[in-house]
């Protein structure tokens, strides 16, 4: 079965592109040269790599101390800044550090920069080496050890709302705001000079490159990509007329800026999602690296953070220093295949460089999203803590790491990821396969949070199979049907259907399901849904509606030793408990409207009183109203309401307060519905046995999908202990799901 992971994009007629002349490098290399530490970094021979890969020799230029940093930054920055200033200063360009440094203490500025880490420590190291004052602004996802060693250059940080291009754009505004000067590596609309300086400071890498091989050519050069400068660099360099290098380049999966702007023949930003490459965490290519990269690169590649980080485990295995950025290079030249490599030209006696563009650092350790094995792919997921925060004594962390999880899966799978955070902290996930047209639409609904971890015995996050059981939190409640989703969606893609496939991981459904809201509310619909809670292979056809009400019992407060003057609301709160569960008793005794049976109303939390020694002024009551169909928040209300005003009328001083804090509705499609029956005939076709059709008490996210009038129905694994102190799901009823929603989606999306 072929891949389903990204291909790689090429680009023949890069073979023959000549790049355009540029000025000549002498002052750059006498800049770098005049330095302090500086010394050209080392090229070692990888032979195990090259055995492997079957070429004949495989070389790394290691960038782990470049003019004293961990990291190849140094040297556009330093060469970009000095350009910058002394233009600023009109000095010539074989001016001194010494010079400029003078000249600086007579006329201050600020340098303002934006980074994913190591361009802003070099750029605070070269403005602390010239006497400037620096200001740096970074994405707030940036690891903490990045920061501190930022600031431990002097610079003043800024901690940016968003990605790096949020902090790129906020520098820029800054610096025009404030006056200084903008040492940035990425070129846009009015900002090109200085980008092209640093350019020409990369550029002393290839001609060490050039020295240490001693005249021999490289047939292959491979090199990662942020916003395309480094990379600009490298294809200007090795596409000189004379030349037969190719170029391949490397990005993240969830930051595939460049290659897919070559796939779409213009640049194009994108929205990208954090990732241990977190120097190549970029969502735009520079203005000025564009025009060279769509023509120079012969091939543009992706690799998943788990390969960056075991590319990183093996150099240093073998004595190189390499954070996951400078890895990259390494992860894409093991990815290629025997055709991508006889694209290439590759064979038995080819020579590779790999640009390893960072020292090692510390990164959090990723997951590998190469499976698409459903039951692996649930195994990752449980062992992902997902708890929502809005639950439990000790709020969990929420939907962050598993929807980065999701998309990095979906984006090593150029599958169309789309993410919804209109709450921090909250995310949400959709990944669209595109049909080809013409076809009706199916989404997939599964919400990726799960209850609290306490109570759990034993390892809520072991994710072990154990007689075909999968155990631990989420398990069945959902993530044993997120990861049945997700394989279809790689089924579905294969199959080239003419209608869409969206998978929809939502958050906060174990709360307020503000995921499924918000993904609606962002336009996303579809002609028919499946929600995969956990049904036994059976379908659910509805399930019932809740309100939540606040009900305040009104005292007066005192001193305890003054009873004449309070009234206990606490006293007064338990007339209305008592009427509360003659209501209950009579909800249950009353007939059947619907499938849905009858409502149900229970006190769900209490709480009065300030201290032992006083009359309490308030005793708050909430209630949970379970509605069946043609209940609403309003006729509850009034249920409700009318109970209070009776026990008004006959108890004195008995006044209160009533508010519907929360509601959501029922949900009911008829069993006879066409797609209704269309599930059961898959289900039937893979089980041998007709599904049972049937209605739940509990609530999900089918009542709001329903809500805009999309047909929805219930269909999920075996699964045992929701919300219980053991709960798991059954493995091979989740490869059922698979195959049952996935003849499904063959079936209605034509």
């Amino acid at each position: 079965m072929a891949s389903s992971r990204r291909s790689l994009h090429f680009n023949p007629s890069a073979r023959a592109w000549v790049t355009p002349p540029g000025e000549p490098t002498d002052l750059v290399d006498a800049f770098h040269q005049s330095l302090p530490e500086y010394t050209p970094t080392r090229l070692v021979s990888l032979h195990e790599v090259a055995r492997e890969l079957g070429v004949g020799a495989v070389y790394l230029k290691e960038e782990s101390n470049r003019l004293g940093l961990p990291s190849f930054k140094s040297l556009g920055a330093s060469w970009g800044a000095f350009r910058a200033v002394t233009k600023n200063l009109k000095l010539p360009l074989d001016s001194s550090i010494t010079q400029v440094k003078e000249a600086a203490k007579a006329d201050p500025t600020t340098v303002h920069a934006a980074t994913a880490g190591n361009h802003g420590r070099a750029v605070a190291r070269v403005g602390s080496l010239l006497g400037l004052t620096v200001r740096i602004f970074v994405p707030q996802d940036m690891h903490p050890d990045t920061i501190r060693l930022i600031t431990d250059e002097g610079a003043r940080l800024t901690v940016v709302p968003g990605s790096y291009d949020d902090a790129v754009t906020t520098a820029f505004a800054q610096c025009e705001e404030n006056g200084g000067i903008m040492i940035q590596d990425t070129a846009f609309e009015g900002y090109e000079d200085v980008p092209s300086w640093i350019v020409q400071g990369y550029s002393t890498m290839m001609r060490e490159i050039d020295i240490q091989l001693n005249g021999l050519q490289p047939d292959l050069v491979i090199t990662p990509v942020g916003v395309g400068s480094f990379a600009q660099a490298v294809v200007s360099h090795y596409k000189n007329p004379g030349r037969s290098t190719s170029v391949l380049t490397v990005e993240p999966d969830t930051a595939a800026c460049l290659w897919k702007s070559l796939e779409k023949g213009t640049a194009t930003p994108l929205q990208t999602i954090p990732t241990i490459m977190a120097g190549m965490d970029c969502g735009t290519v520079s203005s000025i690296a564009w025009p060279i990269l769509s023509s120079g690169v012969d091939a543009s590649s992706t690799v998943s953070d788990h390969e960056a980080h075991t590319a990183t485990v093996y150099l240093g295995s073998k004595g190189v220093s390499a954070g996951p950025c400078g890895a990259a290079s390494l992860a894409s030249l093991r990815r290629l295949s025997p055709t991508d490599k006889s694209t290439l030209g590759l064979h038995s006696g080819s020579v590779v460089v790999l640009l390893c563009t960072e020292g090692s650092r510390a990164y959090d350790i990723p997951k590998s999203v190469s499976s698409d094995d459903a039951a692996s792919i649930a195994q990752t997921l449980v062992q992902i803590n997902s708890a929502s925060p809005s639950g439990g004594v000790t709020p969990g962390p929420g939907e962050t790491a598993v929807a980065r999880y999701i998309a990095a899966w979906l984006e090593h799978r150029d599958i169309e990821t789309h993410w919804i955070e209109q709450v921090p902290g909250r995310p949400s996930v959709v990944g669209v396969v595109r049909g080809s047209g013409g076809g009706k639409s199916l989404m997939l609904n599964g919400h990726i949070d799960t209850v609290t971890l306490a109570g759990y015995d034993g390892d809520a996050l072991s994710g072990h199979i154990k007689d075909g059981k999968l155990y631990g939190r989420g398990s069945a409640d959902m993530k044993g049907s997120v990861a049945a989703f997700l394989a279809i969606l790689v089924e579905a893609k294969r199959a080239g259907l003419r209608g869409d496939v969206i998978f929809t991981g939502v958050a906060d459904e174990e709360d307020l399901s503000i995921g499924t809201e918000q993904v609606l509310q962002a336009g996303w619909r579809a002609d028919a849904a499946i929600v995969g809670e956990p049904s036994n292979l059976d379908i659910v056809f509805a399930h019932k509606g809740f309100v939540w009400l606040q009900v305040d019992i009104i005292g007066v407060a005192c001193h305890g030793s003054q009873p004449g003057l309070g009234v206990d609301a606490i006293s007064k709160a338990g007339y209305f408990l008592v009427e509360l569960d003659k209501y209950a008793q009579e909800l249950q005794a009353s007939p059947q409207q619907s499938a849905l049976g009858t409502g149900s109303v229970h006190a769900s939390l209490i709480k009065g009183g300030e201290e032992a020694s006083s009359y309490p002024a308030q005793c708050t009551i909430v209630l949970e109203r379970r509605t069946v169909t043609g209940e609403t928040p309003m006729s509850v209300r009034e249920e409700v309401e009318c109970i209070l005003n009776r026990i008004s009328k006959g108890v004195s001083g008995f006044s209160y307060k009533l508010e519907v804090m929360f509601s959501r509705p029922t949900f009911e499609i008829q069993p006879e519905h066409a797609f209704v029956s269309l599930v059961a005939q898959h289900a039937k076709y893979q089980t041998g046995e007709a599904p049972a059709l049937r209605v739940e008490p509990f609530w999900t996210d089918c009542a709001l999908l329903a809500g805009k009038q999309i047909p929805v129905v219930i269909f999920g694994p075996y699964g045992h202990g929701l919300h219980a102190k053991e709960e798991w799901v059954d493995v091979k009823s989740v490869e059922v799901m698979v195959k049952t929603v996935l003849g499904v989606a063959y079936s209605f999306c034509t």
